[in-house]
């Protein structure tokens, strides 16, 4: 019997279906893997296209793919029409954005893994299989990096990496090693599927809805799960990696801002559901040591020469007040 999803008072989207006792650490061994890809708009359809073509050159494949089309009747038809070979072509059946599109995904899927590539990213022929290594007794989800991959080919240079959040992707400042994290990227994460009966799944108040800059609904989730189920890890994986293309829209310092000032909002959300110090625990860190370090590494740039490090040190500065200012808006205002 294929699981569901429903609507619980609190926004947060539960699973329904065959009652299920809690799985608490140790985990069995998965042997299963679903992947799922949310999809919203026609203008990315190449890069759809060849995000699945990516998990059938994968050395461990998926057992089953889904493409969960939001809310796009036109993409959506599309779709069915065109993907064949066992994929499954969804409509979003929860609120258009993101995290109900990945919770329509999750309700259908099958795998005892439940992994998840953005429509605009590639995932390299072993990310699956580096996941999936880490799978240990005690671990409930597993992430990997997200390289950017930028329209010209070449990093703008005015844009820190330190920053490189913004575009989607993992940061400079991240560990280079595979270590437990507090939260996932979402580009290239992925969760036990039983963990969603245990504690729910994706915040439907929360993350991007089209193309409006908002997040953090899995950072929401990877707390959720930490404090759900004591004793187990998540696990960040530096090979597992995914090649997440930038959008040239996202090339602007415009953006840069607007997805900065969105940040903040999205992270005034989590501190109001997880409580402050859970949700702001890694961005003490991030902003007391590799954001300072960033602007160091500028600075001594410019002495060699590279003009284009006092333009990244500057936005350091710029990116962390426009975050800042999203989140002390957005407390002042009391949105949730």
């Amino acid at each position: 019997m294929d699981e569901r999803l429903m609507e619980a008072p609190d926004g947060v989207e539960r699973v329904s279906g065959p009652r299920i006792q809690p799985h608490h650490p140790p985990f069995e061994a998965p042997t299963t893997v679903t992947v799922v890809i949310c999809a919203y708009t026609e203008l990315r359809w190449d890069s759809l296209v060849d995000a699945v073509d990516s998990l059938h050159v994968q050395r461990r494949p998926p057992e089953q793919i889904l493409i969960v089309i939001d809310h796009n009747n036109g993409l959506l038809r599309r779709a069915e029409s065109s993907f064949r070979g066992g994929i499954e072509v969804l409509a979003n059946s929860g609120p258009k954005g993101l995290s109900g599109a990945r919770n329509t995904g999750v309700g259908r899927s099958r795998g005892d893994i439940v992994a998840f590539l953005d429509d605009d990213a590639e995932a390299d022929p072993g990310w699956l299989e580096a996941l999936l290594a880490q799978y240990l007794p005690h671990v409930a989800g597993v992430g990997g990096v997200a390289l950017p991959v930028w329209p010209t080919g070449r990093r703008p240079r005015w844009f820190p990496p330190e920053f490189d959040w913004v575009v989607g992707c993992s940061y400079l400042g991240l560990p280079t090693t595979v270590t437990p994290q507090r939260n996932l990227i979402g580009a290239a994460m992925s969760f036990r599927r039983v963990v969603f009966n245990e504690v729910g799944s994706f915040d439907t108040a929360m993350g991007r809805i089209g193309s409006t800059p908002l997040g953090c609904e899995e950072t929401e989730f990877s707390l959720r799960v930490r404090r759900s189920l004591v004793g187990t890890e998540l696990v960040h994986v530096p090979l597992a990696i995914v090649q997440h293309h930038v959008g040239r829209e996202r090339e602007s310092i415009k953006y840069f801002l607007r997805r900065c000032y969105a940040e903040g909002i999205s992270k005034a959300a989590v501190a109001q559901r997880a409580g402050r110090e859970q949700a702001l625990s890694s961005e003490r860190h991030y902003a007391l040591s590799t954001l300072p370090r960033g602007v160091l590494v500028g600075l001594r740039e410019v002495l060699r020469g590279d003009l284009g490090g006092l333009a990244r040190s500057t936005m350091i500065a710029v990116g962390l007040l426009a975050t800042t200012a999203g989140f002390v808006a957005s407390r002042a205002l009391g949105n949730p």
